[in-house]
């Protein structure tokens, strides 16, 4: 027989199962970090007007952290309101010189020109990540990661833009820092999780709490 819940009624579930978890995101290095960890998902990327939103945020002087914290939101919630039934990540990265903030290079040419504007500095990195149920946000973290660029030749430039191809321009920074792009680096001073795509460990703490993980 069914068990009966303590206090009469309906049936008491037994194997209740936690909440389906969704990735808000087309990016494959996100997806990577996830599967690696060994996180069961789907993943619906988030349909936003992401440019209308940096227009907005760089209207009210917000600073690179708030905007990436924004997006992040922004693409979960979306996709929250879709999936009420589901926790919902969304992330986003923004990438900032000096105060600037980058967008991702349209195509190669703007992407040589993004590296050499980088090239010989320090730039900051915002990796920010999302939680939303039911297309509201109910948990956010941000992290900063400090990344120094060599001064590399023109020469180095076009053979690493050669060999690594149009895939770079999915990275905000037009690099893939986990593969071939570590050679534009001298030194990296933040968390290797967040540099490639999410603040990984606050975030895998949070769905524990949530009971979307076993703790």
């Amino acid at each position: 027989m069914m068990p009966k819940h303590p206090r009469g009624g309906e049936p008491a579930v037994a194997d209740a199962r936690p909440p389906r978890l969704v990735l808000a995101s087309a990016s494959p290095a996100r997806r990577r970090l996830l599967e690696a960890a060994g996180l069961a998902f789907e993943v619906l990327p988030a349909d936003v007007d992401e440019a209308g939103i940096k227009r907005r945020a760089s209207a009210d002087h917000l600073a690179p952290q708030a905007v990436a914290e924004i997006l992040a939101k922004a693409k979960a919630e979306a996709v929250g309101a879709r999936r009420p039934d589901c926790v919902v990540i969304g992330a986003d990265q923004v990438l900032a010189l000096e105060g600037e903030i980058f967008d991702k290079p349209q195509d190669l040419a703007a992407a040589r020109e993004h590296l050499a504007r980088l090239r010989g500095g320090v730039h900051v990195l915002h990796t920010a990540a999302a939680l939303a149920v039911a297309g509201k946000s109910v948990w956010s973290s941000i992290a900063q990661a400090r990344l120094a660029m060599r001064p590399f030749t023109d020469a180095f430039l076009a053979r690493y833009l050669a060999s690594a191809g149009p895939a770079i321009c999915r990275s905000v920074g037009a690099y893939e820092i986990e593969g071939r792009g570590i050679q534009l680096f001298e030194h990296v001073d933040g968390d290797h999780f967040s540099i490639i795509g999410l603040p990984l460990l606050p975030l895998l703490g949070e769905l524990r709490r949530r009971g979307v993980l076993e703790r």
